[in-house]
């Protein structure tokens, strides 16, 4: 016996983990001891066992009661309902409760996307759309097995039948408690009064009828009758289904119960004329449109053992697609108007074209015609199987409107009225103040971060330049990274513990006032042109001729100087002068102001000024000294890999190839630090130690982001490289290389002496190519850099190859010598 239940034990098991009932559910049915109370197990559709919907695995362990009494007669359905009670033990009901999302993503799988219809491919062919068949995504996860339902209490309608449990407590003259089930004859059997026929009777009527009964052989008793297990039913679904086959399920199951069980209907299968045959008559045609559409459930009648239910061909379909809320492929019944199909489609969009609809139709089954039909044709106009209906979007046209866009502060579409010039739109100036300008206007008075406090009683000195200089305006600081000599910028930069955190910098580019366009279609050829005004003789002059007419539809567009590219004249140029001037700052060239002009406009320069080492940069300049530098880079990279694959062919030994590609990656690292430069724009100004003087200077045009840095005469002349003793030492008039060179001991043995060059204070290099280097003058700021030899190993190389070679000939001259003698 034991063995028995074990082998009924495992191959249910087995069965429930094939069909997806997590491991966890099983080991919670196990140990609530409720696996082995299985009843009978049914046939799934596949023909594979599956637990009846009765037992507990099929789901129906739910329970209802009634009660009776003699005293009291029958009780209200109110009373009914609170005496209901479940049976199901505690740790079934826990271990469900805690696998409820378990459940049902198990229970669900996934239908393979079902192959375009005939009828979906000709709309799809012809409208260029894919349209979906309504109805049919509702049944894309559908339960693996049926879920009955379960847990709920029975209403007073339900039809007792065969296999339902009825469990019955009796007190007062008889304590008794009995479990009886309904037999195929539709009896129940109750000791000391035998057979009692209860099948067909309702459960409202139940407890009446067997307190009736019992009444014959008791008196002064209560009777409570529940109902236990339900019974299953077994159901067949044919036809046009996605799963057709026989189905085992729960009693209290309805039609749409047993269509979702079956996956519903296939792409070719009725939606609307869905039949269920009873003894082999129908007795309920089934339109699920009524339930996606409506949500009627009126038909959706409870199935009985042995019921048929049958999914018909589908009927005459058509499409709908365009602005309607719901576009899709529809199943017709009966006659159906344009506007009736509409109504199934969910209704015209708000943007929806209402004047006309489209109609596509076959034509004697030979061609597609197409038609459009109006309001009035579209109430009238019965459809055909095939019929296409497209629903048009308006057009995104506005009636009577102007569109004001560019460097405005109110950018949009705005009424147009007859007579309506530019003026209307750009009543003032002000109406040309972007947002944008404010808004950032508005954050330069927000507070901003003080400066760290220094420690109390600690001194703090900053040494470093560079912290100084990064913040300087348009990055115009120098770096290992950077081009030029920047001793200006050195010598001017602050010691001080605070580094720079004001600025003055352009908030909004200014405004095109001598360009603004009208952009207009014509509407006799629909040509667009441009029709160009001056902007600043509409609004700030006032004249008339400028004033354009504007007419419905235009887009006038106004411009800023970051649009379009003005004369330098026209633009609005902020100077920063630093260093040793009367008044250095930030300032605004005034139209045709030169750097000689400006210089005399701010008061000149201090006694201190050395203009030999200014430093001037401009920003155009360095956008194309960068511009230069990256595509020198390019070419400098494409000509080390044309070099690197000759290398690599030529190579005839595993040593050679290594060489070649420590010099690739060699030229790479160069070619990389040679991106990583920031050119600072610098221009040489091309002065004489001892310039002086704003005449001195050259008298450039000045632009948008110069900057002219002067410092003060330095007291000192740097000595760089490989000496042996890298200093800053005392300038001393008439001095030359030479003498700072002993000062310094002169070069150590890495040195590269005939490479020795002079960086001048002005940014000019003199090295021995052009000059006597050891005899030149050395002037404040100056520094003598004297490089290292980089070129020993590969001589080394060279000596170690010639060697080798040298040596093999020899062996080889006194092998073949030995040769010859033998």
């Amino acid at each position: 016996m034991n063995l028995v239940k074990n082998t009924f034990v495992c191959s249910t098991c087995e069965y429930f983990l094939s069909v997806g009932i997590s491991s966890r559910q099983l080991l919670a049915l196990l140990l609530a001891g409720t696996l082995l109370a299985l009843p009978a197990i049914g046939q799934a559709p596949g023909g594979a066992s599956a637990p009846s919907s009765g037992g507990v695995a099929g789901g129906g362990v739910g329970t209802s009661s009634a009660t009776s009494s003699t005293n009291s007669g029958q009780q209200t359905a109110s009373q009914q309902s609170a005496n209901s009670s479940k049976t199901i033990s505690a740790a079934e009901r826990a271990a469900r409760d805690a696998e409820d999302r378990d459940r049902d993503r198990d229970r669900s799988v996934d239908l393979a996307p079902d192959h375009l219809t005939e009828f979906q491919q000709m709309v799809e062919a012809s409208t260029g759309r894919g349209l979906p068949i309504f109805g049919a995504s509702i049944f894309r996860g559908v339960p693996s097995t049926f879920a009955p339902i379960e847990d709920v209490p029975v209403g007073p309608s339900y039809i007792l039948g065969p296999g339902d449990e009825l469990r019955l407590q009796l007190s007062g003259q008889i304590d008794q408690q009995l479990d009886v089930t309904v037999d195929r004859t539709g009896a129940i059997s109750i000791p000391g009064l035998g057979s009692v026929h209860v099948a067909g009777l309702a459960y409202s009527q139940l407890p009446a009828f067997l307190n009736t009964q019992l009444g014959k052989i008791y008196r002064n008793f209560t009777l409570n009758v529940n109902l236990g297990s339900l019974r299953t039913i077994q159901v067949f679904i044919t036809g046009a289904a996605a799963r057709p086959g026989s189905f085992s399920i729960s009693s209290m199951s309805t039609l749409t119960n047993a269509i979702f069980a079956s996956g519903g209907p296939l792409p070719q299968g009725s939606l609307r004329d869905i039949q269920v045959i009873r003894n082999n008559a129908v007795i309920d045609h089934f339109d699920l449109y009524d339930l996606l559409l409506k949500g009627d459930k009126s038909k959706d009648i409870s199935l009985a053992t042995g019921d048929v239910i049958f999914i018909p061909p589908v009927g005459p379909q058509v499409a709908v697609l365009g602005s309607v809320s719901n576009p899709a492929i529809y199943e017709l019944k009966g006659d159906t108007t344009i506007d009736g199909l509409l109504t199934l489609a969910g209704g015209e969009t708000t943007l929806a074209n209402g004047s006309t609809v489209r109609l596509e139709r076959i034509f004697d089954h030979t061609m597609l015609t197409i038609q459009d039909a109006n309001v009035d044709r579209r109430s009238s106009e019965l459809l055909r199987a095939g019929d296409i209906i497209s629903v048009s979007s308006l057009i995104e046209r506005f009636r009577d409107a102007v569109t004001l866009r560019g460097n405005v502060a109110n950018p949009g579409r705005y009424v147009w009225h007859q007579g309506m010039r530019i003026s209307d739109l750009i009543p003032n100036k002000e109406s040309l103040i972007t947002r944008n300008y404010w808004r950032k206007l508005n954050q330069l008075g927000q507070g901003v971060q003080e400066f760290p406090q220094q420690q109390e009683g600690s001194l703090q000195v900053n040494t470093s330049a560079s912290d100084q200089t990064s913040t300087n305006a348009k990055g115009a600081g120098t770096s290992a990274d950077s081009g030029g000599n920047s001793v200006g910028v050195a010598l001017t930069a602050s010691n001080s513990a605070f580094s720079a955190k004001t600025d003055v910098i352009l908030g909004a580019p200014d405004i095109d006032w001598t360009y603004a366009v009208i952009e207009r279609q014509s509407t006799q050829d629909l040509k667009t042109s441009l029709i160009p005004f001056n902007l600043g003789k509409v609004v700030l002059d006032g004249d008339p001729s400028q004033n354009l007419e504007l007419l419905p539809g235009d887009v006038v567009t106004i411009f800023s100087n970051a649009d379009v590219r003005v004369p330098s004249s026209q633009q609005t140029r902020f100077v920063r002068l630093e260093g040793e001037f009367i008044a250095s700052g930030v300032y605004s060239v005034l139209p045709g102001e030169t750097l000689h002009g400006l210089l005399h406009r701010v008061g000149g320069l201090t006694p201190d000024a050395y203009l030999y080492a200014s430093e001037f940069t401009r920003e155009s300049t360095r956008r194309v000294e960068q511009q230069r530098l990256s595509e020198y880079a390019d070419e400098l990279e494409a000509q080390v890999s044309n070099t690197t694959a000759n290398n690599q062919a030529r190579s005839i030994s595993a040593t050679d190839s290594a060489a070649a590609s420590a010099s690739a990656s060699a030229a790479q690292n160069a070619i990389a630090r040679l991106r990583r430069i920031q050119p600072i724009g610098r221009i040489v100004l091309d002065l004489k130690p001892n310039s002086a003087g704003i005449d001195s200077l050259p008298d450039l045009a000045l632009e948008d982001g110069d900057r002219f840095v002067v410092p003060r005469v330095p007291d000192n002349v740097n000595v760089e490289g490989q000496v042996y003793s890298a200093n800053a030492f005392v300038y001393t008039s008439g001095e030359h290389v030479i003498d700072y060179m002993k000062r310094a001991g002169g070069p150590d043995r890495q040195a590269d002496r005939k490479r020795t060059f002079i960086l001048r204070a002005d940014g000019s290099v003199v090295s021995r190519q052009y000059d006597d280097v050891n005899r030149a003058a050395i002037y404040p700021g100056d520094t003598i850099v004297v490089p290292p030899t980089i070129d020993r190993r590969s001589i080394m190389q060279r000596v170690v190859d010639i060697a080798t070679i040298v040596g093999n000939f020899g062996l080889g001259v006194a092998t073949i010598a030995i040769l010859a003698r033998d």
